[in-house]
């Protein structure tokens, strides 16, 4: 007798199964939590006072009038621009980054009702998020706010501005789970251009007029809510840290309600969930299986010659070991070949010496030494805190924090090593000094992560973000 074929699972049951399934695994982390106790206790610092302290939003370099609408406008802001890298490292390091994908890749499930209840429930998270920050700025504009004191005015903005980027945000963790080669650590690399481009691409439509074109540009949603209307013009815009001593007496009253209605700017904020939607049923249909040790032709001898090469044959005759003479310098060099294992970082640390002997050291050469530290040291710190590990490397006789100190020196001596040729060239002291905080303040914070997150995920992200201010600055 034939096999009785099993019949091929309906997508509305996948989709309920995935969402509840994903929900639940959620309600049992404690991450969860911890990020909606995070949301309302931080409303508070994004709101600056006329000192400059909290985050900045500024007009002409005038704070603007703090009324309902533009609390929510405030805070709305503050979520797309500042804050969404925080959202993709908890949607990528929470409990769900692990999936049974042993399981349910070999089942005749459909992938795009899978990535669908996923997809649901991160943006859920998200959103619940959102409720809570919202609470708070309810709480804030009863304190706060200048005029009539409206909770629908501070969420209508809120939400307005806020919500379509989340769930795009989610949309796209989804779209880089589905790609083989974005599931590591080049779709972290991939986030953080996407992110640098949607604080970019609205700047080219800024002083146009408002319409659903240029508005769809611009993702977080900053622009037309602080330029206003239809109107056109060159007011700068400043988001984030800004020196108090450039900001002007007073406050400008800004027509937040204009902008809000401004020709074109709902129906673009709309699209973003459309586009977050197609987002998901494109990673839904160019899904691609995870496979336990295959590789591609020519992967071998890729990986052979930008590896470190096997270890020297063992000698018999050998004699044996010396007790070294200092156990925290044998184990600084031991942490500094770890970094530095494999000839594509040596390549790559030689390209990036040379940058620093030629032009502007500070956005060059420094620039080129820190970006290959931060995948050098995530990437060492990841491993040497997995939590498997921790438990081995327990049992011997090195302290943990004897380690991570270590880890800390090893990475400042790298840097200090790839900023001597500049130095050298140069007769000058300004490299190495810029090496020695740089190279220490990757190193603390590669290690902290990395020991608070067990991975190189979160290091990896924060670093790149950290990088971006740096180079840009």
């Amino acid at each position: 007798m034939m096999p009785r074929a099993q019949p091929v699972p309906q997508p509305a049951a996948v989709l309920r199964s995935s969402l509840s399934t994903s929900l639940a695994r959620y309600r049992r982390s404690w991450g969860l939590w911890l990020l909606l106790l995070i949301a309302p206790i931080g409303a508070r610092f994004m709101i600056s006072d006329e000192s400059g302290k909290g985050i900045v939003i500024a007009i002409n370099d005038q704070l603007p009038v703090l009324s309902s609408a533009m609390l929510g406008v405030w805070l709305g802001i503050v979520v797309t621009t500042l804050l969404l890298p925080a959202g993709y490292i908890y949607l990528r390091a929470n409990t769900n980054r692990r999936q049974p994908w042993q399981v349910e890749e070999v089942t005749a499930a459909p992938r795009v009702a899978m990535l669908m209840g996923r997809f649901l429930a991160d943006a859920a998270v998200l959103l619940g998020t959102l409720g809570t920050l919202t609470l708070a700025g309810w709480l804030l504009g009863w304190l706060m706010v200048s005029g009539p004191y409206s909770p629908w005015r501070i969420t209508y903005p809120l939400w307005l501005i806020a919500a379509p980027p989340l769930v795009a945000l989610a949309a796209l963790r989804i779209l880089f789970d589905a790609v083989p080669w974005l599931r590591g650590a080049l779709g972290d690399l991939a986030y953080f251009f996407v992110w640098v481009a949607s604080l970019v691409l609205p700047i080219l439509g800024a002083d146009q007029p408002s319409s659903f074109g240029t508005n769809l540009l611009d993702y977080p949603g900053f622009v037309r809510p602080l330029k206003g209307g239809e109107t056109v013009g060159s007011n700068s815009i400043q988001i984030g840290g800004v020196d108090p001593g450039t900001l002007k007496p007073g406050r400008i009253d800004l027509d937040v309600a204009a902008g809000l209605n401004a020709p074109g700017y709902v129906a673009a904020r709309f699209a973003w969930i459309g586009i977050a939607v197609g987002l998901v049923l494109f990673a839904g249909l160019i899904y691609r299986p995870h496979r336990s040790g295959r590789k591609r032709p020519g992967h071998g001898r890729i990986a052979k010659l930008l590896s470190a090469g096997p270890p020297p044959a063992a000698r018999v005759d050998a004699p044996p070991a010396h007790a070294t003479r200092s156990a925290s310098i044998g184990l600084v060099l031991a942490e500094f070949r770890l970094i530095g294992a494999g000839r594509l970082f040596l390549l790559l640390a030689m390209a990036a010496a040379l940058a620093g002997t030629a032009g502007d050291y500070r956005h060059i050469g420094s620039a080129a030494a820190l970006l290959l530290l931060v995948f050098a040291l995530s990437a060492h710190a990841g491993r040497s805190e997995a939590r498997g590990l921790l438990r081995l490397t327990a049992t011997t006789a090195t302290p943990p924090m004897a380690r991570r100190a270590a880890f800390i020196a090893a990475g400042l001596c790298w840097s200090l090593v790839i900023a001597l040729p500049a130095a050298v060239v140069r007769g000058s002291g300004e490299p190495l000094l810029l090496a020695l905080s740089t190279g220490a303040a990757a190193a603390a914070t590669a290690m902290a992560l990395g020991a608070l997150t067990g991975s190189s995920f979160a290091p990896r992200v924060v670093l790149l973000i950290g990088w971006y201010v740096y180079f840009s600055s």
